[in-house]
């Protein structure tokens, strides 16, 4: 349904939805959106979602919305908003089913015209290592002890295996693990489903991608990244798989069933929460710390097993290869964070759903090596574009509680794509662009048509010109997996 409400134009860069839009809105709304990209957003509810999000009890600041925004379960994807720690509420929906869904980007010290004569064989050696596709399963077989270990532990589990190296753990956010993690909010079901499915990469928009830096805007922030002109890197995009949408699914239920209790009105029953400090909402947060443990887990076995195949194909050593993490990022999770609310430090549950954190420079959260410029924001295109790294600014932290975009953003479903074109024409088009695409099935490759999406230049822009986050480098596909 296309959105017929009042949007007042801010400046180049931000709309916002004024509170008369709709009764019970505690707060306004805010939407960063160029004039390239408000017709797209005016083309489905998702403006509309940000003004029902508007409507939760302890809302601060504002409701807001990405520029990459779209239609999503209750909150927009691309939607971000804060809720108070005392009098506010968490919602299942404000982080999505994909709970951690993430990208980790790894650099190396090879160049394009290093790769190139191995494209072929680099392509076809990770999609054999990495299973993906929906309901794949994984390389590894976990018992239901290791596996409540991963949800405890995190990335850090993965490495105590073997699976990677100390050193990475400097470069995630959150160093790979949420503390609050409580398996026993965790169910047998979720169990069940992550035992098959840990280190894999699942479907859908998920991909495994080599990658080429080339355009470089901030030098400094590139050096400090260890990113250059020429580079080759790896991004990975995944999450947590069944075990992540069981969690979200068994813990809406509940809540869903007690909003009314708690006299929480709902503009839309796909927005259900609780008071933060209800026994559900507490169960739903240690179980999304723990849905979010997975998933770095997820990413942290793709990562070794990316290393091992440019090993086996390229015949050198990873470490040699110099196949660091540059960033491991989260687009789908709330966290209990502290910002300056109206004048004063307050402690909110920041609802990320579709949204990357973009913490600036001299944040004791940032890595101590990149805090002088920020931390990297990660920005995956679609597969014929491009993707960028952004660095986080102190102006997203005055103004969008430490966020920026995660993404291109979809224009159209995935069923209307693929309608629209057929995934061997797409294949063929873009290996003649010089993509090398693997996918689990030409349908795939239909759905994930780079056409599908918006211009991830537009979105990038709109976050650099907005201040909310600031462009660093520009990478270019060349290979790709696609579940």
């Amino acid at each position: 349904m296309p959105f017929e409400g009042e949007l007042v134009r801010v400046d180049p860069w931000r709309v916002d939805i004024p509170m008369t839009h709709l009764e019970g809105m505690r707060v306004p709304g805010r939407v960063f959106a160029s004039d390239d990209l408000l017709p797209h957003m005016r083309s489905d509810n998702a403006l509309q979602q940000v003004a029902n999000v508007a409507t939760l009890p302890g809302i601060v600041g504002r409701s807001m919305a990405m520029p990459d925004i779209h239609w999503g379960y209750g909150f927009p994807i691309g939607g971000v908003a804060a809720f108070d720690a005392d009098e506010g509420v968490l919602s299942p929906g404000g982080v999505g089913f994909d709970i951690n869904c993430g990208v980790r980007l790894i650099k190396t010290n090879l160049t394009i015209e290093e790769l190139a004569p191995h494209m072929r064989a680099l392509v076809d050696k990770l999609f054999d290592m990495v299973p993906s596709g929906v309901g794949e399963e994984a390389r590894i077989r976990l018992g239901r002890h290791d596996v409540t270990d991963v949800f405890a532990q995190g990335a850090g589990w993965a490495i105590g295996q073997g699976y990677g190296w100390e050193r990475d753990l400097q470069h995630m956010e959150h160093r790979g693990h949420m503390s609050d993690a409580d398996t026993g909010e965790v169910s047998a079901r979720a169990i069940t489903r992550g035992a098959r499915q840990v280190g894999s990469l699942g479907g859908g928009n998920h991909f495994l991608e080599i990658q080429v830096v080339d355009e470089v805007f901030d030098a400094e922030a590139a050096r400090v990244y260890g990113l250059k002109a020429g580079q080759v890197c790896i991004m990975i995009h995944t999450g947590s798989r069944g075990a992540g949408h069981q969690i979200c699914t068994d813990h809406l239920e509940q809540m869903e069933a007690a909003a009314d209790r708690y006299k929480v009105r709902l503009v839309d029953r796909q927005l259900a929460a609780t008071p933060v400090t209800s026994p559900e909402a507490e169960a739903y947060y240690k179980a999304m710390c723990a849905a979010a443990n997975f998933a770095w887990t997820n990413r942290q076995l793709i990562t070794h097993w990316t290393r091992e195949a440019f090993s086996q194909v390229l015949g050198r050593d990873a470490e040699a290869m110099g196949m660091d993490i540059v960033y491991d990022v989260c687009h789908n999770i709330a966290k209990l964070e502290e910002h300056r609310v109206e004048g004063s430090r307050r402690k909110v549950y920041v609802h990320r759903k579709g949204a990357t954190r973009s913490f600036g420079p001299g944040h004791a959260d940032v890595p101590q090596d990149y805090r002088d410029v920020g931390q990297p924001v990660l920005v995956p295109g679609d597969m014929g574009t491009a993707s960028y790294v952004l660095a986080g600014t102190n102006g997203a932290l005055d103004e969008t509680f430490g966020s920026c975009c995660h993404g291109a953003g979809r224009v159209l479903s995935r069923t209307k794509a693929a309608r629209s074109w057929k995934g061997r024409d797409i294949l063929d088009q873009l290996e003649a662009k010089g993509v090398l695409v693997k996918a689990a099935s030409e349908r795939v490759a239909a759905e994930e048509a780079p056409g599908a999406y918006k211009n991830v230049s537009h979105v990038v822009d709109t976050c650099d010109g907005a201040g909310i986050g600031r462009k660093v480098v520009r990478l270019r596909p060349v290979g790709c997996v696609k579940g």
